[in-house]
């Protein structure tokens, strides 16, 4: 999940730019939360310094002694890897905006099918074009691979779960386990996930939830080696919630 931060100095600015986002987050299905807004340059400094920031979008006028300029190159040295977004009415700055490794510069009155083809392009970016596909029942079945949710097995049949819809056909999770990539884990005898559709974990439950509220959930028996593989620096980075009590 990609957590966002907003930095404005007007709020109904903050909140316009927060509504468009979160209804592109929602309509392309994207995993990612708007953790933080402020029209304080010190409070974006402070939290970027203490809390997990993937997406910065800032206005370069915020009407202080610090602009936005200055507080890009602030956060460039504690966080290389965070990608900045300016969002302002002042485009005679963005030439030395993307001095600042700037993924975009968008000007205000931004309009939401501009913001929209940037937040895609930065999802393509970040997470890679994936489309790889899973062939079932002869070929007559094909499956983008970053579109499954989880697969369940319910007897002799196994059960895709898609953004989309449901596909089933009869195989062994042995013989499915050999198509997928390494980002799908097992995580009980009838459930293997896709790492990176997670969206919440209950240790106290032992449920897994995905953006569309399905759950599926871990057994005993691989417990542990599904926790293991949630604590690796990769699907450390997806953000996944985990809850651990009750």
């Amino acid at each position: 999940m990609l957590n966002f931060v907003l930095c404005d100095d007007n709020f109904s600015a903050i909140e316009k730019l927060s509504k468009m986002l979160n209804s592109i987050l929602i309509s392309h299905n994207l995993n990612g939360q708007i953790t933080f807004t402020t029209d304080d340059p010190i409070e974006l400094l402070h939290y970027v310094k203490n809390n997990p920031t993937h997406v910065l979008l800032l206005d370069i006028d915020l009407k202080s002694s610090t602009s936005g300029l200055q507080i890009a190159e602030q956060i460039r040295t504690i966080d290389k890897n965070v990608y900045i977004i300016f969002v302002t009415g002042h485009f005679e700055f963005s030439m030395l905006a993307y001095k600042c490794k700037t993924f975009d510069f968008l000007q205000k009155p931004l309009t939401k099918e501009r913001f929209e083809e940037t937040i895609l392009r930065l999802y393509s970016d970040i997470f890679g074009n994936k489309s790889k596909y899973i062939h079932l029942d002869n070929d007559r079945t094909v499956i983008k691979e970053n579109s499954i949710r989880f697969i369940k097995k319910d007897g002799m049949k196994v059960i895709f779960h898609t953004d989309t819809r449901d596909y089933e056909t009869y195989s062994s999770f042995n013989k499915i386990s050999g198509m997928l990539p390494y980002n799908f884990v097992r995580c009980h005898k009838s459930y293997i996930v896709n790492m990176d559709k997670i969206t919440d974990i209950d240790m106290s439950e032992n449920s897994i939830s995905f953006t569309n509220n399905d759950k599926c959930f871990i057994g005993p028996k691989y417990k542990n080696d599904f926790m293991e593989v949630l604590r690796n620096e990769y699907f450390t980075d997806n953000m996944v919630s985990v809850n651990y009590t009750k």
